[in-house]
């Protein structure tokens, strides 16, 4: 063997190595930061901002603690529109319902995520395509979530409405992971596909049928945007009103059931 595949080679080995250090050290850290929890004061913020958090088990809290613990230290949140800067209660009140989504689900926390932009209300931005538009809330495949306050504060405050933005726009984040938004996230198995696709894929069309003659459902109607609303509407739904998603849509219900690993039907 030549010098220079032996150099070759023994480049390879140490970028594998330094990935493979790297990868040890972050686990290592996160693995430290989930054993820790909210303190009291911590906890009536997001109790205060985040009702919802007092009717989710015991050990769905603690496990969605120690991610918001990760998310806290590894995300940056950015003051954008004027907002003088994202306070504790903000950063808290963002970071209850976006991690309650991958409490069940490690294997989805938000890897693609850097920054979380924050404005005090509706917001005019242009999107990763350069489309500008009002929003209250954006997630972009390129690492931010573009969050309007007052929104975030109106869709955590009354967990009956089906609409929070936090858990819309962090379904989208999952649905991204995998490089594509289209309403079908990375699933466990590749026979779960199919059974998603007979799931949601039916329902979906009969969801916009009904949105289009004008007939109301457990669902905004927002969700007959297209298949990526609809899977965030769902989330949406499934967390602030699963009684009435279990009725409307079971076999949607269950998939989401078994895909975030709770049922807040039961809550």
């Amino acid at each position: 063997m030549n010098a220079g595949l032996w150099l070759l080679l023994a480049g390879i080995a140490i970028v594998a190595l330094v990935v493979f250090l790297h990868s040890k050290r972050i686990g290592d850290q996160r693995s430290r930061l989930r054993a820790q929890r909210l303190d009291e004061r911590q906890r009536g913020i997001v109790i205060e901002y985040f009702p919802l958090w007092e009717e989710i088990p015991q050990e769905i809290r603690m496990e969605t603690e120690g991610w918001m613990q990760v998310f806290l230290a590894e995300k940056s949140f950015e003051a954008c529109g004027g907002l003088e800067r994202v306070t504790e209660e903000m950063q808290l009140a963002i970071a209850a319902p976006a991690c309650l989504l991958i409490a069940r689900r490690p294997q989805d926390y938000y890897e693609r995520l850097r920054s979380i932009l924050v404005y005090p209300d509706a917001f005019t931005v242009k999107n990763e395509w350069g489309e500008e538009g009002v929003n209250l809330g954006e997630s972009w495949g390129t690492g931010s979530v573009v969050l309007a306050w007052q929104s975030v504060k109106q869709g955590d405050l009354n967990p009956e409405d089906g609409l929070n933005v936090v858990l819309h726009e962090f379904a989208h984040q999952i649905d991204q992971e995998d490089g594509a938004a289209d309403g079908v996230p990375e699933l466990e198995e590749a026979s779960d596909y199919g059974k998603w696709s007979r799931a949601f894929l039916p329902a979906y069309d009969q969801f916009c049928e009904r949105v289009n003659a004008g007939k109301r459902t457990v669902m905004d109607d927002y969700g007959a945007e297209n298949p990526a609303e609809f899977f965030a509407v769902a989330t949406e739904t499934f967390f602030e009103r699963s009684k009435g998603l279990k009725r409307e849509e079971p076999e949607i219900y269950a998939e989401l059931v078994k895909f975030y690993g709770m049922d807040p039907g039961t809550w």
